[in-house]
């Protein structure tokens, strides 16, 4: 009793900024499933968006190589070493036609951050930032805790996910102050295609102040022809922030490296904030991300093979489910069902009213982790990743689907 009174105390002097925001999602599911691991339960978890290969032998030997140096122990430069953020640039002029220097690249802690460092950089309270739906769970809390405002443009499940330039267009307004989108998208795996993105280009001339933010954080896991970045067209080049990091497309999630390619004053804005928070990324990491994305790339184009012969065996697993929508991917490694079919059915003690008991459901019925599509703005979907072995993706579709049988 004593202890529940003294943390209701210190909940009360906690910051509206907090408690206001929402916890990720994603995280939250993972966590449950692990509650369910450490009692016995053998949960297969597909809630989390990570590889589940392991981080290439030339980029580990790397960074044992960095250790081994001695030369990494201080702190790092805030913004990168300097040679990584040379080698970010030519990566960004060589595979994704985005003329930059080492001025215009920024490390961070992962992805997420280099988001979180430019919306405090660039919002003040009440500007507009235009998130396309679906979206990544964090966007929108980013710019709420930056005190910025989110406005949703969602594109329906009839067009792929994808919202169209008219759809932006309609939704700007004069406190509109950039827009952020993914592709390839998570949660969707839809990608957007290069008349779709010169559509944006077009309809944006109109619009010379606002910026746009570019997530390609998945773009070697793409299984189309199309794979353009906004950054590259010399109309756009100075108002594109796009970000990156080696998190997916090599297996990295760990070693926590992201980063962003931007104006030269907005990166000095960012690394100014940064500096005031973790200051540098960890220096090891560097060194094995800088071998990441000079090196040969034989090893991420192998983990993007196996995971297209996953997304077809899990889209034909996903078809014989009744009741249950579907779209082929076009990259990432997300499906997006949409399971509304199953709202307002039951069974036993189990009442699913959205895609949130839904998933709470199949975590306790069929001993598997989705993620709620409301999270991603799209309350009617639920999330599945298929990072996960082929057998144990077979394992917890048929758990799945026995477990939706029992719903009436």
């Amino acid at each position: 009793m004593y202890q529940d009174e003294l943390n209701r105390r210190h909940m009360e002097f906690l910051s509206t900024r907090v408690i206001n925001m929402t916890e990720s999602a994603t995280i939250a599911m993972a966590q449950k499933a692990r509650d369910l691991k450490a009692q016995g339960v053998d949960v297969i978890s597909l809630s989390l968006g990570e590889p589940d290969f392991k981080t290439p032998e030339h980029i580990r030997k790397a960074a044992m190589e960095a250790i081994q140096s001695g030369e990494y122990f201080g702190y790092p430069p805030v913004p990168g070493y300097q040679d990584f953020r040379e080698a970010i640039a030519d990566k960004f002029k060589r595979e994704n036609g985005i003329d930059c220097t080492a001025a215009n690249i920024l490390v961070s802690t992962g992805a997420k951050q280099s988001i979180a460092n430019l919306m405090m950089a660039m919002l003040d309270p009440g500007d507009e930032v235009i998130v396309l739906s679906p979206y990544w769970v964090s966007y929108a809390d980013i710019v709420k805790v930056t005190e910025g405002k989110p406005v949703f443009v969602k594109g329906s499940m009839e067009k792929n996910f994808k919202a169209s330039a008219a759809q932006i267009e309609a939704a700007i307004s004069p406190r509109t102050k950039m827009i952020i989108y993914s592709s390839p998208c998570n949660p969707t795996g839809e990608v957007f295609t290069r008349k779709e993105i010169e559509s944006f280009v077009t309809m944006l001339q109109d619009y010379p102040t606002i910026y746009v933010v570019s997530d390609e954080i998945y773009e070697h896991i793409n299984f189309t022809e199309d794979r353009v970045s906004i950054g590259s067209n010399p109309e756009m080049r100075d108002r594109v922030i796009t970000i990156n990091g080696v998190a997916k497309a090599f297996a990295m999630t760990g070693w926590r490296i992201g980063y962003m390619c931007a104006p030269e004053p907005i990166v000095k804005a960012c690394s100014k904030i940064q500096s005031q928070s973790t200051s540098g990324a960890n220096s090891i990491a560097q060194r094995a991300a800088l071998a990441a994305i000079t090196t040969d790339l034989a090893p991420t184009k192998a983990m993007a093979a196996e995971y297209l012969a996953r997304r077809d065996l899990v889209y034909s697993w996903l078809q014989e489910i009744p009741g249950v929508k579907v779209l082929l991917p076009s990259g990432a490694f997300y499906f997006f069902p949409q399971v509304d079919y199953y709202f307002g059915k039951s069974w036993g003690s189990y009442q699913v009213n959205n895609a949130n008991d839904l998933c709470l459901y199949l975590l306790q019925e069929a001993h598997v982790s989705l993620v709620s599509g409301d999270a991603f703005g799209s309350p009617e979907c639920v999330r599945l990743s298929y990072a996960a072995s082929r057998e144990a993706l077979k394992e917890a579709l048929n758990r799945i689907k026995s477990a939706l049988a029992k719903l009436s």
